[in-house]
């Protein structure tokens, strides 16, 4: 069912909503890593440990990762602010200039970020244009790094909510 909103708008309505920056990253059967900015992230349970995020089905390297056995969500620290518009653009090699550690499944690891979680693939859920994927939690780490903040279309600097 077809709604009569405006695109526009609605997408300025979410905005509303602030969010924390998350690259989530797996490998391909090849071996070579695939990641992207992602600020669907979101704890879904705690026994099992579960999370979810959600990506669209047009968007490049979408079967990589609905197909994937693992996968790991990067929540970035103020300090990464330039990791998400690197891993949200078209460039070929998102990972360059990255320090990264491997992990479950050979998934790529960023170092030093607010929190990591590595995940097995629980489920998927079918949702409009997008796919929810839903991780189980296997390891994870977090330290004291203020994270980074999105909100109505702009980064934020966290505690005192400044723009950036």
């Amino acid at each position: 069912m077809e709604s009569d909103f405006d695109a526009r708008d609605l997408r300025n309505a979410f905005g509303r909503f602030a969010t924390g920056v998350t690259v989530v990253t797996t490998i391909l059967p090849s071996g070579q890593p695939i990641g992207l900015t992602a600020n669907s992230f979101s704890s879904v349970s705690m026994s099992p440990p579960l999370v979810s995020w959600n990506y669209r089905r047009e968007a490049l390297g979408f079967a990589a990762f609905v197909g994937a056995q693992h996968f790991a969500v990067h929540v970035l620290g103020q300090h990464q602010l330039h990791l998400s518009p690197q891993f949200a653009s078209s460039v070929p090699d998102r990972f360059q200039g990255v320090e990264l550690e491997t992990g479950l499944g050979g998934v790529p690891l960023i170092k030093d970020c607010a929190a990591v979680f590595e995940c097995r693939q629980w489920s998927t859920v079918e949702a409009g244009d997008h796919v929810i994927l839903l991780g189980e939690v296997l390891r994870y780490m977090h330290n004291d790094a203020p994270p980074l903040v999105f909100h109505a279309g702009r980064y934020m600097q966290w505690p005192n909510a400044q723009h950036a």
